[in-house]
């Protein structure tokens, strides 16, 4: 059955006047609906989103329809369903929590049925790390998507941030998947073709790939190409999935990285743009829209490149290195790869696949950075002023705890 926000939807991608049939038709309903979709036609008047006159319904347009048309179409994109998140209650809740930091039945005067239901949906979506399920603990992740749900109807919120260290519940959930993946191999490799979906979808969004989740989904899994999808986005698509395929391969096999890994990574993801696939640049790049990170010089990029391989071979001959220091070093080698930015192109995706590869083959799975945490580790990678190695060492734990506890959860 269609909701008020799917006709408003409908209403507002038209753009001109429509008559309450012809939105049933448009929304590809039974005439059966007509009376609901009427009701909820009259009803986005009433709030002011929808004007009204003889010639049928037409957008409000005002900050208002911007706001929430803008919020649909985050949601459509990333395949979160709309009508789950544009609900009063459900975003006072997220709310309550963000100011209390962490989910806490005694304090909320909801029915624990409700806050089971908005945590699943929150879970779903990857907008929650759940810490504990008994006692209960679990904090929603702060983005900006629920900043907007948030501004949107009316909550006033500051940033909200997270600082908390996790490296305790991280080495619990480590050695309880350790034990879960010895016991179940296939299931496991199951877990990550499911992941990687996901991870091709968040990993190219970041670098402007407009195609959907779930169009991602049919290209990936379905071996469907969508209508009107530019070829050279689908191609991104595909080759980053293969890249991430000989990654795991790698890492599942204990090969170390070596620059030439790399370079084959860098040239089977780029194969879009084979006049820059798998080579060393020769010229001066910047990040787009960020003019404050700073990228080596092409004639320092062997010298940089080198010294960042050793470092690399010596931690990996370490034994029995504190979880701590693991990921200190990940993040050492994700923002110092990231900064001599070695390519024209391809640089951050291809910074992701090398640093799952170390953790992958030090056995601390990583498979995804869940849509919650994007904002917070593009604001601590290539969206930074300066230099963010803290601040990522924080996101980074965020992420593995979240990998670890649906991989868990997965293979009990």
């Amino acid at each position: 059955m269609a909701t008020k926000y799917d006709v408003f939807e409908i209403v507002y991608k038209n753009r001109t006047r429509l008559k309450p049939i012809e939105v049933v038709k448009k929304l590809n309903k039974d005439e059966r609906e007509y009376h609901i979709i009427h009701k909820y036609l009259r009803e986005l008047t009433r709030k002011k989103l929808l004007n009204k006159n003889k010639q049928g319904f037409q957008i409000e347009v005002s900050k208002k329809t911007e706001e929430l048309y803008k919020l649909i179409l985050y949601c459509m994109k990333n395949g979160i369903n709309y009508n789950y998140l544009l609900d009063w209650n459900f975003v006072k809740f997220i709310s309550d929590s963000l100011n209390n930091e962490e989910i806490d039945y005694k304090k909320s005067k909801l029915n624990p049925r409700t806050i089971k239901k908005y945590i699943e949906i929150l879970d779903k979506y990857g907008l929650i790390l759940i810490i504990s399920e008994k006692p209960l603990r679990a904090r929603i992740f702060y983005n900006a998507l629920l900043n907007n749900l948030l501004v949107y109807f009316g909550f006033k919120h500051t940033k909200v941030q997270d600082s908390k260290d996790y490296i305790s519940e991280i080495k619990k959930e480590l050695n309880f998947y350790r034990y879960l993946k010895k016991r179940n191999e296939t299931k496991y490799k199951k877990i990550i073709e499911e992941f990687e979906v996901n991870f091709i979808y968040h990993s190219l969004s970041l670098e402007g790939n407009p195609i959907t989740l779930p169009d991602t989904i049919k290209i990936l899994k379905e071996e469907v190409i969508p209508m009107n999808i530019r070829t050279i986005d689908v191609d991104e698509i595909k080759n980053y999935q293969k890249a991430m395929q000989l990654m795991l391969k790698d890492a599942y096999e204990k090969k170390s990285l070596t620059m030439q890994a790399v370079l084959e990574y860098h040239k089977i993801s780029m194969q879009h743009k084979l006049d820059l696939a798998g080579s060393i640049r020769s010229i001066s790049v910047h990040i787009k829209g960020n003019p404050n990170f700073k990228t080596v010089p092409p004639e320092l990029i062997k010298e940089k490149l080198e010294k960042l391989f050793e470092k690399y071979n010596l931690f990996i001959k370490r034994k029995n290195v504190p979880i701590n220091e693991v990921l200190k070093f990940a993040v050492y080698f994700h923002n110092e790869f990231q900064h001599i930015h070695p390519f024209e192109d391809g640089n951050s995706r291809s910074t992701r696949l090398i640093t799952f590869h170390l953790l992958q083959s030090l056995e601390i799975p990583i498979l995804d950075i869940p849509l919650g945490l994007l904002d917070e580790y593009l604001n601590a990678t290539k969206g930074s002023k300066q230099r963010e190695d803290y601040k990522l060492y924080k996101t980074l734990q965020k992420i593995i705890l979240y990998n670890l506890k649906k991989i868990n959860g997965i293979l009990k």
